[in-house]
């Protein structure tokens, strides 16, 4: 419902045309690859992939694409993460629809258009202190597996396993994995 009310809402602008919308992450680029917007706009949590790894494909695979990302989960980490996979823009959902209108004008300009407020909030929160590989470790403990699991699933020893989830609640400030993993989603880091 948001995303045909928020298509029909950027339809009545002039000079906007909504050319494709998709209800998964994993529609995402092979509709890009077949209508060739000149922007897509992709939330962060989707069914399927997520539209930060859409985003990194998209700059893969449709280079001329430019991504803005439009989310109600404005963490700093999430923006950093968008950046990273060459999103082109960052706003949050609680703006009206003139400034997106306005958003997606300024990135057509190669413009890098971000929420001011969480520009300063992620400026301030400095970077993922977490490797890859912690939060590969992190996002496989999420459902309460088991490290026997989280390591068969991962292809690590049991060892390796612990020294990651010690590491991870560590830099986290936490007192176990499941503080841990809600934390690094709080700040945007999973």
């Amino acid at each position: 419902m948001m995303r045909g009310a928020l298509a029909l809402l950027l339809g009545m602008e002039d000079d906007i045309e909504v050319v494709a919308q998709v209800s998964t992450g994993d529609a995402i680029v092979a509709e890009a690859l077949l209508r060739r917007p000149d922007v897509a706009l992709l939330d962060i949590e989707l069914p399927g992939i997520s539209g930060l790894d859409a985003a990194a494909e998209l700059r893969e695979q449709a280079p001329d694409c430019r991504v803005l990302i439009l989310t109600t989960f404005g963490r700093p980490g999430y923006l950093r993460r968008a950046m990273e996979a060459g999103a082109a823009g960052f706003l949050v959902k609680d703006g009206p629809v003139e400034e997106l209108a306005q958003a997606i004008r300024r990135v057509l300009t190669g413009e890098t258009v971000v929420d001011p407020a969480l520009a300063a909030a992620a400026l301030s929160a400095g970077p993922n202190p977490l490797t890859a590989r912690e939060c590969d470790v992190l996002k496989a403990s999420a459902d309460g597996a088991t490290v026997a699991d989280i390591a068969g699933r991962l292809h690590l020893s049991e060892s390796t396993v612990r020294n990651y989830l010690s590491s991870a609640i560590g830099k986290t400030g936490t007192r176990n994995r499941a503080e841990a993993v809600r934390e690094a989603r709080q700040q945007g880091w999973l």
